[in-house]
């Protein structure tokens, strides 16, 4: 009797705010046609921004909030996984790990009874900012290291932003690394091939990295979610992204998908600079950050000063 045909599953990993979202988008509008994917999403926090960005109508995503510093595995991974192979019984399943999670977890549960027996695992591809890679306080995270060393595809993001010194060490840095990767290169706005994630993989033995509590960085997020007929006003929006490095000690991420006059925009802050997108999203509007330490009143009272005045009552 012929065995069941399985699943490729590739997961993309990498620190927070190096462009695993914008990479992802870029990954899927160029998806072959012939072939169905399935998404799922493990973030930070508890409301779900990158989900909500993806979605595009057609595309099967699944969210898993809360990622955490050990892995982002477990019983709930294991569930929507079996769950959404069993519903739409994709030929493609790509994870996006949070930017905190041990991918050596992850890549363990998928591997193993029950998820092992329905998926083959494919190219891990990790995203890095050359800027961070080249920093050896960085290399010395359990966190970061991990998800270096798990990658079969190391992609540069934010090379717009890096000098030709700092890409140069980069490249050599990388080039060293063993055992050595399918693959090394550098990608400008999230502009990741398709054909990658049929990049060679090596053969990963089972990993799971202890994590002191000291390794944690003590981040803390909140997240707020308003009603899909709430709109916001574009400049309000516009004032308060440029103020949040001021509202907030140790500002990490922030990101919200917001409806704006008749569109949707997501918008992302990460290393000092935001951008806005349009989106298929049409749900609700949220919004999430991460920081060291957060007033959550003032930010909510901030947030809703944003919104049109005839969306306020």
């Amino acid at each position: 009797m012929p065995s069941m045909k399985k699943t490729r599953v590739n997961v993309l990993t990498g620190f927070l705010g190096v462009g695993k979202t914008t990479a992802l988008r870029h990954l899927i509008s160029q998806r072959p046609r012939d072939e169905k994917w399935a998404i799922i999403v493990n973030e930070f926090g508890e409301i779900g921004i990158d989900g909500a960005v993806l979605d595009d109508g057609e595309l099967p995503v699944a969210e898993i909030a809360g990622g955490c510093l050990c892995c982002v595995a477990g019983p709930q991974m294991t569930v929507t996984v079996a769950n959404l192979l069993r519903r739409e019984k994709p030929d493609r399943l790509i994870i996006e790990a949070s930017g905190l999670a041990h991918a050596a977890g992850l890549i363990d549960e998928l591997r193993t009874e029950p998820l092992g027996n329905a998926l083959e695992l494919g190219a891990v591809l990790t995203l890095v900012d050359p800027r961070q890679f080249v920093n050896n306080d960085y290399f010395r995270q359990p966190l970061y290291r991990d998800q270096v060393m798990v990658a079969d595809v190391l992609l540069a993001t934010k090379c717009d932003l890096t000098d030709a010194d700092t890409l140069a060490t980069y490249r050599d840095k990388a080039a060293q690394l063993f055992p050595p990767k399918s693959l090394v290169a550098e990608i400008h706005h999230g502009a990741a091939s398709p054909q990658w994630l049929n990049a060679a993989g090596a053969d990963k033995p089972r990993y799971r990295p202890a994590v002191r509590q000291d390794d944690a960085p003590g981040w803390q997020s909140q997240g707020w979610t308003l009603p899909a007929d709430k709109a916001f006003s574009g400049e309000a929006l516009t004032d308060f992204f440029d103020r949040l490095p001021q509202m907030v000690d140790g500002l990490v991420r922030a990101k919200g998908v917001f409806q704006v006059m008749d569109s949707w925009l997501w918008l992302n802050w990460t290393d000092g600079r935001w951008a806005a997108n349009q989106v298929a999203w049409r749900r609700d509007n949220r919004f999430e950050l991460i920081a060291s330490s957060l007033d959550a009143a003032a930010i909510e009272a901030a947030l809703h000063a944003c919104l049109e005045p005839w969306s306020q009552d």
